[in-house]
């Protein structure tokens, strides 16, 4: 049974008009790497488990030591059929997950296994994978044709050399795997190695280290690096929505300390909020679409963080207040036809609220999708009942996997498709709309407003 078999109806004849449509996957966090070697994925459990935060913190609740999967080794140390049979050895512990609907797709549609997971099957898929995983047809670029994935962005650091993607430019492959910009660890000084990757930016760019003005020069010129590969966006990943402006005694001021290893707290948070806005007047400039995901507060297990490092399945969701928030942001660039800003967030609370109203009003903002925790039916479901009456369709930005997770794309776009046609049936039912509207915003939704939001041209 296919995860579509439940639609029946209207609902079916909208998912049948979009279920083939190429995916536009503008954010996520897949390693370029992987289409610039073209190397073969090493193993099931480097595969599925390892990259997976949504399988590993599951399994941690359940007392499993995240040594035992595999995390903070190397591949000449973990056991790659250990860690697959422990996995399934708990598979049931992911009933009424997105994750067991995600994993059992990419395992039926990818590897063409109908055979349930489970203690006893384990060892059998495992090798049944293994072995396709040696096959041409299973390396990265094949994967990605056959995904029918028509772009897929990455999510790369300020300091990064992009050298995979400018291998991948290189290569006359003719796949579009783009980066995006992200530049928190060097705006937030509170980010680990702030001052250390600033300076680097910088002096490698020519300038002063001691000179703001040096500082935003050397941003301007790693975004117009990105672009050259092909950038349409800038992304931030940020605890709280709170921008700021200060005056350039102020912001000077504020510079010089954060250089130092000398701005916390508040300030540090002042300082961060006012380089949001930089970020934000710099694209009325070159371009980049900005992304905000906010409503997380990061590594909230301090044991876990010191072995393991960051992304370890332990940030957790936050409320938040978008309108106080990006006030000082809007006033300075909403209005200006040049700027879009996508907004994320887990906190569901402030879509209706909050989002809906805003993204209703500035001809800038955009309502992001069901993000992270509420990436699935159920969240999907609540997302277009809270947004769609005051925010209308054609200011939400479509959908994006937000993956690290290569094999799950194709399934989070297809639960989204079933969503979208799930909704719009409701919508066609309750006299709202015909269906021939419902079949147009089905294709919006799938693709159009997606590659509308982030300026990607087919």
């Amino acid at each position: 049974m296919t995860t579509s078999a439940y639609l029946s109806g209207t609902a079916h004849d909208i998912y049948e008009a979009i279920r083939a449509d190429p995916i536009v996957s503008p954010h996520g966090h897949c390693d370029p790497r992987w289409f610039s070697q073209n190397h073969r994925f090493a193993d099931p459990a480097a595969l599925f488990v390892i990259p997976d935060h949504y399988l590993f913190r599951m399994l941690y609740s359940q007392g499993i030591a995240l040594e035992r999967l595999g995390i903070g080794q190397s591949a000449e140390e973990r056991d790659a059929r250990a860690i697959f049979q422990l996995f399934a050895d708990h598979w049931h512990l992911f009933l009424g997950t997105p994750s067991r609907i995600w994993l059992d797709h990419s395992l039926r549609h990818v590897f063409g296994i109908d055979d349930p997971l489970s203690s006893a099957s384990a060892g059998a898929i495992f090798d049944q994978i293994e072995t396709a995983l040696a096959r041409p047809e299973f390396r990265p670029r094949a994967l990605y044709e056959r995904f029918n994935i028509e772009v897929l962005a990455t999510t790369d650091a300020a300091t990064d050399d992009l050298a995979a993607h400018r291998a991948i430019a290189q290569s006359g492959w003719g796949g579009r795997v783009i980066p995006t910009f992200r530049p928190d660890a060097v705006l937030n000084p509170e980010h680990d190695g702030f001052a250390a990757g600033a300076r680097a930016m910088i002096t490698g760019h020519g300038g002063d280290p001691g000179r703001y003005d040096d500082y935003l020069a050397a941003l301007r010129a790693r975004r117009a690096g990105f672009i050259a590969l092909g950038a349409t966006a800038s992304d931030h990943a940020i605890e709280a929505p709170a921008t700021h402006w200060l005056d350039p005694a102020g912001i000077g001021a504020f510079y010089a300390r954060a250089m130092k290893g000398d701005l916390t707290g508040p300030e540090a948070q002042v300082f961060y909020g006012h380089m949001l806005v930089e970020m934000a007047q710099m694209s009325l400039d070159d371009g980049l679409v900005m992304q905000i995901h906010a409503g997380s507060r990061r590594n909230t297990n301090a044991q876990i963080y010191r072995r393991f490092g960051p992304d370890m399945g332990a940030d957790m969701p936050l409320a938040t207040d978008w309108v106080r928030g990006l006030e000082p942001l809007l006033n300075r660039v909403g209005n200006d036809p040049r700027f879009t800003l996508i907004a994320f967030t887990l906190d569901e609370t402030s879509y209706a609220r909050e989002l809906a109203p805003m993204a209703g009003h500035w001809p800038c903002l955009k309502i992001g999708p069901p993000w992270w925790f509420h990436d699935s039916h159920a969240g999907i479901a609540r997302y277009f009942d809270q947004v769609v009456e005051t925010a209308g369709y054609w200011n939400l930005a479509g959908f994006n996997d937000d993956t690290r997770a290569f094999l799950s794309i194709p399934a989070r776009h297809d639960v989204w498709r079933q969503g979208v046609a799930l909704h719009l049936a409701g919508q066609v039912g309750r006299g709202y709309f015909a269906p021939s509207d419902a079949t147009r915003i089905a294709k919006e939704l799938s693709t159009g407003l997606a590659r509308h939001s982030y300026r990607l041209t087919v």
